[in-house]
């Protein structure tokens, strides 16, 4: 039991990183930068943690580009604004990306600028091979280790990963949740501390400021995320330079008062 629990504990929470990290705040919004051979390594653990469900980060960060363009309207490639339920936005979020990547979908130049890209291990891991050879993986995990047949049913979250975390913030992160910012769309705050979600629970907050390598503006919306990067700042594995003030309205009237607070590494 303790080998599948932390089986899927790891998937769940370096899938979800490297969502974050490479796909999100590196791929979609260059919050930072690194090195070819770095992008490369990241890219690679990208496929290895996220398996049956891999996203390619350059197919993320278009499809990524398009829903801030154009948040809660029909050109929006997952808004809960133009489905009826969170299984059609999701099945609507496949369509777009497999257009995009395979390229049958027209993408307006703007959103192809200065992605990362490595189509041998894009077209490697999009393959049903791939995919299925992963799942092969879980299954016989499954067999080995798991006490009871109760815990297979967790099998399903493992090759959907992806699309599973994608939609509780699309979906999710779109219906229910606090504000700390007006904006012109649906975006929420999901949680007042994201520790499931790594950070991006916090959407109204990146609505507001796409590029911050920080999610969090409160003192109480710790993004773990954040101090990951930091730490690889330090360690020179990135280089941010994006250190943009976020601030807070003094007044909100949900949520009450805060002081305004900037993102700054040390």
């Amino acid at each position: 039991m303790v080998i599948i629990i932390l089986f899927f504990v790891l998937h769940w929470y370096l899938s979800l990183f490297m969502q974050t990290f490479l796909q999100h705040r590196y791929a979609a919004h260059a919050a930072f930068s690194m090195s070819k051979r770095w992008e490369r390594f990241f890219y690679f653990f990208t496929y290895i943690t996220q398996g049956s469900s891999y996203v390619s980060p350059r197919v993320y960060a278009i499809m990524h580009r398009m829903h801030h363009a154009f948040t809660d309207t029909d050109k929006d490639p997952h808004s809960p604004q133009y489905d009826d339920n969170l299984f059609s936005m999701m099945w609507r979020s496949r369509v777009v990306s497999s257009g995009i990547y395979k390229q049958t979908m027209n993408v307006e130049p703007r959103f192809l600028k200065n992605l990362p890209d490595w189509p041998l291990l894009d077209k490697i891991a999009h393959s049903t091979v791939s995919r299925l050879a992963w799942i092969a993986l879980y299954v016989m995990v499954y067999v080995w280790f798991a006490p009871s047949a109760w815990w297979f049913l967790l099998l399903p979250v493992h090759i959907l990963m992806v699309p599973i975390q994608g939609v509780i913030i699309n979906w999710f992160a779109h219906k229910y949740g606090s504000t700390n910012f007006v904006l012109k769309n649906t975006s929420t705050n999901l949680f007042k501390m994201d520790l499931l979600m790594m950070g991006e629970a916090y959407h109204n907050n990146h609505h507001k400021n796409p590029s911050s390598t920080n999610f969090g503006v409160r003192w109480h919306e710790l993004d773990p995320t954040y101090a990951i990067i930091r730490l690889f700042n330090r360690l020179k594995i990135i280089r941010v330079h994006r250190l943009v003030a976020v601030p807070v309205p003094a007044v909100v009237p949900i949520l009450g008062e805060v002081a305004p607070r900037a993102e700054h590494l040390g």
